[in-house]
Parts: structure tokens; C-alpha cells; sequence
């Protein structure tokens, strides 16, 4: 009786040990899953703030490259669009028909688009008529600038070229499309056919020519040879052209 009384006792204490043992077994198992949880967690975590960092560094190059590309304008830069074509050539003549971009800085009611008229004069709010025609951007910007001095303190102007039409040539006969043509500061006699349209049918290509008007008066004319132009020969005879310069095609 005794040794089956120390039997159950045995067996008890057997149970017990297997209790804890398998309670320690499943607490690690279940501590090696909370674990690999945490790391999980903890990669999801760095991963997802690397592509917020490079999101940022990608915008923030964007935003660069764009304040870079597009510098603030100043009174002192000129710019001009003859027919959509810009240039920055500061020493540009005005002329009659050249349309201007007059803005004042800080003052939003003297900003306006000005055609230059035939008589070379433009119209502003507060000063009136002033002549523009024969004058650069920077010197009529500096002329508005001292004539708003008596309403405005510090006026700052910027004269914007915004549509060179002054400036023209013509090209008449044997072309697609004759007639005058707005002239950019770099158009040779190539481009003036090119712009027109090309040769029509039966054209003298060997015998165009270009008349020019002399500043002291009368004509120089210059011949033109298309055939040997395009062939790499002559080509000298591919001036560059000046306003008022005239292509004839025979």
C-alpha cells in the first residue's frame, strides 16, 4: 500500500514537471514568434522610411533644378519673342509695331502690353506718350524710371520685347509662299527660303539675288547660287540677312 501511495506520488511530480515543462516550451515558442514579430515589424519600419527619404531627396532636386532653371528677372534683363523665337541680345533697337512688356515692380496697375505706333511713341498710365522707337529696352526702362519718380519712390521697370515686328524681310517670285516675314538676328538666305516654303516649280535656284539698302542711299545687290550652296560651295553667298533686305527668285 505504501509503494503504491509512493507510485502516485511519483507520478504526480512527473505530471508536475511535464506542466512546466511544457509551459516553458510554449512560453518560448511564443516568445520566438513575438520576437520575429518585432524584427518583421521593425524591417517594415526602416523600409518604409528609406522611400520616404528618397521621396524627399527626389522632390528636393526637382525644386532645385526648377529655381535653377528659372532665375528671377531684374530690371536689367532684356528679352525679346519675335514669333516665338527668344533672344537676349541687350542691344536691340525698338521699332514702330514692336510689341512691349512695360511692368513696374510692386505696382500692378501700371503693368500693360504697349505697341510701339508709327510715330515710335508708346502710351502709359501717368506719364503719357514716350518714344520708344530707336531706343534699347534698358534705355527706355531707365527713361520710364525717371519719369515715375514724381508719382512713384524708387520705381523699379523692366521693358520686355515681346513681339518683334519692326524688323522684317521680304522675299518675292519663284516661292511657295511669298512675302514678309519677321527677321530673327540670325536668319541667312537658306532660312528665308526655307520660311517661305521652298522653290516653286520652274525657279532660276542659279540666279536669285538680294537687294540691301545702302545707308547713304541706293541699292547693293548680292548674288545667291542655290545649287552650289546646298553642295557645300560659294557659301559666302549665304549672308546673313539685315531688316528690310529683299530675296528675289526668278
Amino acid at each position: 500500500m505504501r509503494r503504491g501511495t509512493q507510485n502516485c506520488e511519483d507520478l504526480f511530480e512527473l505530471e508536475g514537471v511535464g506542466d512546466r515543462f511544457a509551459h516553458r516550451w510554449t512560453s518560448g515558442v511564443d516568445m520566438h514568434a513575438e520576437r520575429h514579430r518585432i524584427r518583421a515589424e521593425g524591417l517594415r519600419v526602416i523600409v518604409l522610411g528609406g522611400i520616404l527619404f528618397q521621396m524627399g531627396l527626389t522632390a528636393f532636386a526637382q525644386a532645385h533644378h526648377q529655381a535653377s532653371a528659372t532665375p528671377a528677372a531684374t530690371s536689367g534683363q532684356v528679352k525679346a519673342a519675335p514669333d516665338g523665337k527668344s533672344t537676349q541680345d541687350a542691344s536691340y533697337v525698338i521699332g514702330d509695331d514692336d510689341l512691349l512688356a512695360i511692368n513696374v515692380w510692386n505696382e500692378p496697375d501700371l503693368k500693360q502690353s504697349a505697341p510701339v505706333r508709327p510715330d515710335g511713341k508708346i502710351s502709359l498710365p501717368l506719364i503719357g506718350d514716350i518714344q520708344a522707337a530707336g531706343r534699347t529696352p534698358v534705355q527706355l526702362q531707365e527713361e520710364i524710371a525717371d519719369k515715375l519718380r514724381a508719382y512713384i519712390t524708387h520705381p523699379d521697370v523692366t521693358v520686355v520685347v515681346q513681339q518683334i515686328n519692326s524688323q522684317k524681310f521680304n522675299i518675292l517670285g519663284r516661292v511657295a509662299k511669298p512675302g514678309s516675314y519677321a527677321l530673327s538676328t540670325t536668319m541667312t538666305v537658306l532660312d528665308a527660303i526655307a520660311e517661305a516654303g521652298g522653290f516653286q516649280d520652274f525657279a532660276k535656284q542659279k540666279d536669285i539675288y538680294i537687294l540691301r539698302e545702302n545707308p547713304g542711299g541706293g541699292e547693293s545687290r548680292f548674288s545667291f547660287n542655290y545649287k552650289d550652296v546646298i553642295k557645300g560651295k560659294h557659301l559666302e553667298q549665304n549672308i546673313r540677312l539685315e531688316p528690310h533686305d529683299t530675296i528675289v527668285v526668278p
